[in-house]
């Protein structure tokens, strides 16, 4: 009797791979080895970026900032400064949303983080 190879853990675990490399092109989605190369390498990239994805929003927030301050006058350092000065506890992400969408209420801030710096 022939020794039995395929069983079902084992199509269990390349069902697996393949199912995660469904939309891939040729045989990358097809092959179980280069579809494990490909998940791989893939989850790799997912790891890493679910990092840089961070980064890049901060120094989006930060560029929006500044263009903005910049309107009024300042550097965005000069006012970061004079914020923890005045002790206003806002993050990169709102002063941007109140950067966009709320532009007076963001001169109010500008104005707050001037005063704290020069008084």
């Amino acid at each position: 009797m022939p020794r039995a190879v395929n069983g079902t853990i084992s199509r269990r675990r390349r069902k697996k791979i393949l199912k995660l490399a469904k939309g891939y092109r040729g045989s990358r989605s097809r092959t179980f080895q280069k579809a494990r190369e490909a998940v791989e390498k893939g989850l790799c990239y997912a790891y890493r970026d679910r990092r840089n994805r961070k980064r890049d929003f901060r120094k989006l927030w930060i560029a929006r900032i500044n263009a903005a301050v910049r309107a009024h006058g300042m550097t965005y350092s000069q006012f970061i400064c004079g914020l923890k000065r005045a002790n206003i506890l806002l993050n990169r992400k709102v002063l941007s949303e109140i950067a966009i969408f709320h532009a007076d209420s963001f001169g109010v801030l500008v104005e707050t983080s001037r005063s704290k710096l020069n008084g």
